[in-house]
């Protein structure tokens, strides 16, 4: 969802819009979904949640105790926004710990992908080698603030993501994860497939399932499956056991 006060955005993923288009299947799917992280647990995979300035100042050792093994926060949006919670958020569930991670929120119409990569990197969206930090993420999805795909074309918008993430790569020598939902990517990229050789994908759906999958990629890394739950913010699994986990982190 999407709220904005006279601080800035305050984003939490998912939009609006996702949450209408699945809101008819919230009763029938309650029951699928209040299952997943057990059977996440069960399998193996962890699990974790995101947040932003939506959540304020997170309760990490409750989160810890609901069962996570990891989690990202929201570090900037555009070239202009920074979430004022990050540090207490990234930092909080560092020292609890959990493996961490920075997102950006893309604003593709607001500065080139290659600007913005520079701005959440300078704004704590980096990497490090410590076991502990995964690679930042690329929010990008539905805009909250006008057209659809940001009056890019699908073109475009490829081109936009390509230049995030070579820029980010560049500075961090990790390739971003990128969150997105595959409606949105097939509208607005036209279901490019470019970047699963290179960019873990992480996508949204409350559908009791994490497929289909955007275009290129034959599996998820992260699957965002709630928008609540027994963790802070929105809740996501892990494609796999945690040594795989922390190999993500480890580059």
């Amino acid at each position: 969802m999407v709220k904005i006060s006279s601080s800035g955005p305050r984003h939490s993923t998912p939009r609006t819009r996702r949450r209408a288009l699945t809101a008819l299947a919230v009763g029938a799917l309650a029951a699928t979904a209040a299952l997943i992280p057990s059977m996440a647990q069960a399998s193996g995979n962890p699990i974790g949640d995101d947040v932003s300035s939506h959540q304020g100042n997170v309760n990490w050792s409750a989160t810890k105790a609901a069962g996570a093994s990891f989690s990202y926060s929201k570090a900037t949006e555009g070239t202009y926004y920074t979430n004022p919670y990050f540090a207490q958020q990234y930092n909080g569930a560092y020292n609890v710990g959990l493996i961490r991670g920075a997102y950006h929120f893309a604003i593709p119409n607001g500065g080139s992908g290659a600007s913005q990569a520079d701005y959440f990197v300078a704004h704590g969206g980096g990497w490090s080698a410590d076991g502990k930090t995964l690679p930042g993420a690329l929010d990008i999805e539905y805009n909250p603030y006008g057209a659809e795909c940001y009056g890019l074309s699908q073109g475009s918008m490829v081109n936009w993501v390509a230049s995030f993430v070579n820029e980010y790569h560049a500075k961090t020598s990790r390739w971003a994860v990128i969150y997105t939902t595959t409606d949105w990517w097939k509208t607005c990229t036209g279901n490019y497939g470019g970047f699963a050789t290179n960019d873990p994908l992480w996508v949204a759906n409350y559908g009791g399932t994490a497929t289909p999958l955007p275009n290129g990629w034959g599996f998820y890394t992260f699957w965002q499956y709630a928008d609540s739950g027994s963790m802070a913010g929105d809740q996501d699994t892990f494609n796999g056991a945690y040594s795989r986990l922390q190999a993500l982190a480890l580059g």
